[in-house]
């Protein structure tokens, strides 16, 4: 393909989205009043890019310092999980202001079907922290893991010294369950894991929902 059809056609892609109806939000299940979830898109590469470069929350959220970001390693990183592929075992979603700005990422893993119990992974971007972004998020993910997927118990492991982290875990209602002890090795020490527990019930009863 020519450059200039390359070019006719990225210039068609880009009409098309312009030329899109405007979507009606009002009954959007993902969503409260502050943020909404969509689906990962290639241009999403750019945000995992530039949070690669936050070492201290990147320790925190991998345990571990990572290597130099590539921008291949990132595109690789939005083509696998966009289309909610459940590529590494997670589901992927990105995280957005109501104005449309990128505010981070979120993701369910570690599902187990037959126990019921699974996990979620988030990383609010450094310059939208702060806002309340993180538990809003969670809170969109628990409630479709309890109530559509029938899933019964969400389990987290926290990073030693990861306050924000833990904080979060308890606003959220968990329960502090037990630490597993100098399991991580960074910045030259062993950390612990402190180990937090949230059940379909203690989620229904702290939200004040209705259980089905």
């Amino acid at each position: 393909m020519s450059y200039f059809e390359t070019y006719v056609e990225e210039y068609a892609n880009r009409m098309g989205d312009w030329n899109m109806r405007e979507i009606n939000y009002s009954s959007y299940y993902w969503q409260d009043e502050k943020i909404r979830l969509r689906a990962l898109r290639e241009e999403d590469w750019e945000t995992h890019f530039y949070n690669r470069f936050d070492t201290p929350a990147r320790r925190l959220l991998e345990c571990a310092v990572e290597l130099p970001p590539t921008h291949e390693e990132s595109k690789r990183f939005a083509d696998s999980f966009s289309g909610f592929t459940m590529a590494h075992g997670r589901l992927m979603f990105t995280i957005e202001d109501m104005h449309g700005s990128n505010v981070g990422a979120v993701n369910l893993n570690s599902i187990d079907e037959r126990n019921g119990t699974f996990s979620i992974g988030i990383q609010i971007d450094r310059d939208h922290r702060g806002q309340g972004y993180g538990t809003r998020t969670i809170r969109i993910l628990l409630k479709y893991a309890f109530f559509e997927r029938r899933l019964n118990k969400f389990n987290d492991a926290v990073l030693e010294g990861n306050e924000a982290s833990a904080a979060l875990m308890r606003k959220l209602g968990c329960v502090q369950e037990g630490v597993r002890r100098q399991v991580v090795y960074t910045d030259g020490k062993y950390h612990d894991l402190l180990l937090f527990g949230l059940t379909k019930e203690e989620f229904v009863l702290k939200e004040g929902l209705k259980s089905v």
